[in-house]
């Protein structure tokens, strides 16, 4: 009863927030047009000093770090949508990375008391309370343990899980309002987007299954050095508090040091593609926050990843959607472009797929014809979601966060390696994939599984029937009184219908004979 009231007062100040920083736009771009903005320059306070000659997105940077936690993911998720925002309105939402302050180290011990019931000294043998690192969610300390083990030790904001829920119900309010008043954006699926937000937002919440996610990507490379993923201390480990070992190695955003240091960006490069695509494809699970600060590099250019609290997964179809789509971007058979979409059902079959096909190569065209080392296969992608409206094609939640990911993995490689041809390093991990999975034997392999899947549930389907048939012959077939009016009234409708059928076709022969 009290969640309008609470969500209205929230706006209050959201608005309030917006309007400090010159960013009331917002309600521009939700397809409200401008005279709620005049409305609130002319009712709320006019917008800070500070934000005179930044860009739009810069202010809105500006006013999400003020709300909080909550808006600062949100952010990021914008971020990956420069379909709906603009390129260079994503790129200045993809800078809310680690922006929050940190919270003092004594809240930290505390949490971990708590959390293991019991002194920091029975769990560690030096703590750092300086954190290396601050989120929205978590912040990193070093420490060491009682046993002698140097680890990173993860620790969840104070009061996080309630301001994230407080925010997430503004946000599925204001979706429903959206999706009820602005039919035009019914199909970006703005509740189904805020689920997904919020869903993976209290995954993230949960560090013992961002341990989980480590250990099963862990597992995904065991044998396999150029991608290494820190072993988790399982007995210092809790919802709260995540303990890993610590990772020795030079972020990925500091290319100067990587060069000082001797290691070989090209082998830097080619380890952390092949990776992202084998996670992609290979596995289905991959990682979902690549920003630099979360990759490092050893000497030998081996990749070390930590932060596995954003993961995301890829059914067997959505994987051969996106290989095949690639593949047939990059060969410019925009015809296949168009039949894959058809397939997976991303596009409605009553849209014409020639239409679909010429929108595809307006897209590929411009891109696809610059030197190789320019192509972007994120930009590629964005691009085609901004043809989407007019093909009714919905948002694909699913793959919303892969996107995003191959955004800034693209990114990273570029800011070592700006002459990288990403489709060389992609092509032979994607088509191995695909002689594997998309093949005649695939496709022998598949069918059989299904046919095997169908025969194991025979027997029962077999067991059910029988004694179905047993039931009606010892009692009877026995239904519903509803059901027995119905069918009645049915019988009744049928037999009128069959009279009046039969008057009219009597008619028609009686005309016929006075006729001739």
């Amino acid at each position: 009863m009290l969640g309008p009231f609470r969500n209205i007062f929230r706006l209050i100040r959201i608005a309030y927030t917006l309007a400090r920083h010159d960013a009331l736009f917002m309600l521009d771009m939700l397809g409200y047009g401008r005279w709620p903005q005049r409305l609130g320059r002319f009712f709320l306070p006019g917008p800070r000093l500070a934000m005179r000659g930044l860009r739009r997105g810069q202010r809105l940077v500006a006013a999400l770090e003020a709300l909080g936690p909550a808006f600062i993911k949100f952010g990021q998720t914008l971020s990956t949508r420069a379909d709906l925002v603009g390129d260079e309105f994503a790129a200045d939402l993809a800078s809310l990375r680690d922006r929050l302050a940190p919270f003092p180290g004594e809240a930290a011990i505390e949490v971990i008391e708590a959390a293991f019931d019991g002194s920091l000294e029975t769990v560690f043998a030096s703590f750092d309370e300086i954190p290396v690192a601050a989120a929205s969610i978590a912040q990193v300390h070093y420490a060491v343990t009682t046993d002698g083990h140097e680890v990173a030790v993860k620790v969840l904001r104070p009061g996080v899980e309630r301001a994230f829920g407080r925010d997430i119900e503004l946000f599925r309010w204001l979706a429903r309002i959206v999706e009820a008043t602005q039919p035009g954006m019914r199909r970006l699926k703005p509740v189904e987007v805020v689920d997904k937000f919020a869903e993976s937002s209290y995954r993230e919440m949960d560090l013992s299954l961002e341990a989980a996610a480590a250990s099963e990507i862990g597992q995904n490379f065991d044998g396999d050095s150029t991608y290494v993923v820190p072993a988790v201390d399982w007995t210092r480990t809790s919802p709260r508090v995540l303990t890993l070992a610590r990772v020795d190695g030079i972020g990925l955003g500091n290319r100067d040091a990587l060069v000082d240091a001797g290691i070989d960006l090209d082998t830097v490069v080619t380890n952390l593609l092949e990776a992202f695509l084998h996670q992609v494809f290979r596995d289905g699970f991959f990682h979902g926050d690549m920003h630099p600060g979360n990759l490092f590099a050893d000497t030998e250019g081996n990749i070390l990843a930590v932060d596995f609290g954003i993961m995301g997964r890829l059914e067997l179809k959505d994987r051969r959607y996106l290989a095949d789509l690639m593949l047939a971007f990059l060969t410019r058979d925009y015809w296949r472009v168009a039949e894959v979409h058809f397939e997976a059902g991303y596009v409605p079959a009553n849209q014409s797929l020639d239409a679909f096909a010429q929108a595809c190569r307006a897209i590929g065209e411009p891109i696809l014809g610059k030197p190789a080392h320019e192509i972007s296969i994120a930009r590629l992608l964005a691009q085609l979601l901004r043809v989407t409206e007019q093909f009714q094609m919905e948002t694909q939640t699913q793959l919303l966060l892969l996107q995003k990911t191959m955004v800034v993995a693209e990114g990273v490689a570029r800011s070592l390696d700006p002459e990288i041809v990403f489709w060389e390093k992609a092509q032979p991990v994607i088509q191995e994939w695909m002689e594997g999975h998309m093949g005649p034997a695939a496709r022998v392999r598949d069918n059989l599984n299904s046919t095997l899947r169908v025969l194991r549930r025979l027997p029962g389907v077999l067991e059910s029937a029988q004694t179905l048939v047993s039931q009606i012959a010892d009692e009877g077939l026995r239904l519903h009184p509803d059901t027995v009016r119905e069918i009645a009234r049915d019988q009744t409708r049928q037999r009128r219908l069959t009279n009046r059928l039969l008057i009219a076709l009597g008619a028609v022969i009686l005309v016929v004979l006075l006729l001739t």
